[in-house]
């Protein structure tokens, strides 16, 4: 039988004797990892599953260390927006309907279904709970049934234990048991089509991870292996089922519309660069610092950290102090502390907008070596100098510029070995997209700092031993899927 780790609160929230359960507090779970058998299955029953809270981590971390957990990151993030988890119900509303007509006495007036692990508290909509529970692996969910014109489904949301009545409390204690004896499973994922692509951009971004002329170059690279290139940008959401691949060239983020073109494009069957496993996995420093972590990947000193920690930290990590909040991009969100008077204040601020940042060991060097890594195979090498008087590669002004440093770029043979392997390796952890790793070396050796999702592509830069086989590369990648998908090239 696999190990279950319920994972609450706190331990009053969970009020049965489970010989087969063990029960841990979030807190003991973010802060104090065990180590736990491979197929270590969490249960996740925090009051809340807000982005960037106690219960988000929760989840986080146990996809970091490699155990199976309900509900997973993408199950929270796309019940936390109607526009995310909408597009899933027209075929449950029409299952509820025929039921519904089918009843001897149907309810007349909108009502509440509460489902837990699967099972109804209404045993009349069970197929309902069950067709819900395999679009949204949640333990607790609260189905909202309005009658309109016709019976529709207003929304999904999580529940906490300490939402539910005596009665619901029983039916989740069964539910529980019968739950934690059965296998999980995964839902089938839709395959690709088509042949076209989109390239998603936005001309007004400061920092944009490829430039309009480097943009123009994927075009003509596509063009030349017969894909069909368009540029599009936010407003075109709705049209991205008319494209047969997605390849976002704009900063992403989870609470943002990339991720929601990302989603969109995998639910659709389309290839996805970036694909939304890589953003969630990416644009979180936290769950890259406890996935290299358990993986022995080589990374500088760091402490996962919440408010209570921070009196000790300066004790296991000597000043100055590197302090990220934990979905910062291109240098944004990091901030080096001198002392302890900055600590606690640097501190305070991050902990205004996340229950948990990440604290890490500073390193000087010159540079920060980046590997380009595509589809597991390094594609580009450079070396990014620190922005002028300044620590790190891009220095932001307080008047919302930005001031970046120079770079030396390589070819993969040219760079060191070791370098390039550790790339390769931590990319790996992730997935097959598109990555940039970025490596500091020093006398102690190779330490990789992060992996980016959305790594820089641009014109004189990450193209300047390549040149243009740089954007063919990528462009025969999503080739290469497309193909993969057993597709045909769409005719004149």
């Amino acid at each position: 039988m696999p190990s279950h780790v319920v994972v609450v609160d706190r331990r009053s929230d969970f009020p049965w004797a489970k010989a087969n359960l063990q029960v841990a507090t979030a807190r003991d779970y973010i802060l104090k990892p065990e180590q736990k058998p491979k197929n270590t299955r969490v249960i996740n029953l925090s009051r809340g599953y807000d982005y960037l809270g106690t219960g988000y981590y929760v989840s986080l971390l146990a996809e970091a260390r490699g155990e199976r957990v309900i509900p997973s990151v993408k199950t929270i993030l796309d019940l936390s927006q109607k526009t995310l988890y909408r597009p899933a119900l027209p075929e449950v509303e029409e299952t509820l309907r025929r039921k519904i007509k089918r009843l001897a006495q149907p309810p007349e007036t909108s009502f509440n279904l509460y489902v837990f692990f699967g099972h109804a508290d209404d045993r009349r909509f069970q197929e309902i709970a069950r067709r819900v529970f395999d679009l949204f692996r949640c333990p607790l969910l609260k189905v909202q049934v309005r009658l309109k014109q016709d019976w529709t489904i207003h929304a999904v949301e999580p529940l906490g234990l300490d939402d539910l009545t005596p009665e619901q409390a029983a039916q989740v204690e069964t539910a529980l048991d019968q739950y934690t004896h059965a296998s999980w499973r995964e839902p089938a994922v839709r395959s690709a089509a088509r042949f076209t692509l989109a390239i998603l951009q936005n001309p007004k971004e400061e920092l944009p991870p490829s430039s309009p002329r480097a943009l123009q170059k994927f075009v003509k690279a596509g063009e030349s292996l017969g894909i069909e290139v368009d540029l599009i940008e936010k407003g075109d959401y709705l049209r991205l089922a008319e494209y047969d691949a997605l390849f976002i060239r704009e900063t992403t983020n989870l609470d943002h519309h990339t991720y929601r073109f990302a989603k969109k494009a995998e639910k659709e069957g389309m290839p996805v660069i970036d694909d939304p496993d890589s953003i969630l996995k990416c644009t979180n420093k936290v769950y890259l610092a406890e996935l290299l972590k358990a993986h022995r990947v080589p990374t500088p000193r760091t402490v996962i950290l919440d408010k209570r920690g921070l009196p000790g930290l300066d004790q296991e990590i000597p000043y100055p102090i590197v302090l990220k909040i934990p979905d910062g991009s291109f240098s944004r969100g990091v901030f080096k502390a001198q002392n302890r008077s900055e600590l606690e204040a640097t501190a305070e601020s991050l902990f205004e907008e996340s229950a948990i940042i990440l604290a890490q060991e500073f390193m000087f060097t010159e540079f920060d070596w980046r590997v380009g890594v595509l589809n597991r195979q390094p594609i580009f090498v450079c070396q990014y100098l620190m922005a002028k008087k300044h620590w790190q590669i891009v220095k932001h002004a307080g008047n919302g510029r930005a001031e970046q440093g120079s770079a030396r770029t390589l070819l993969v043979e040219e760079a060191p070995r070791e370098v390039v392997e550790t790339a390769v390796r931590a990319a790996g952890l992730i997935g097959n997209g598109l990555y940039g790793v970025d490596l500091k070396q020093n006398d102690r050796g190779i330490h990789v700092i992060e992996i980016n999702d959305n790594p820089n592509l641009d014109l004189g830069v990450e193209d300047a031993k390549l040149k243009d086989e740089l954007y063919r590369t990528v462009m025969r990648e999503f080739l290469r899927r497309l193909e993969q998908s057993g597709g045909n090239l769409r005719q004149p």
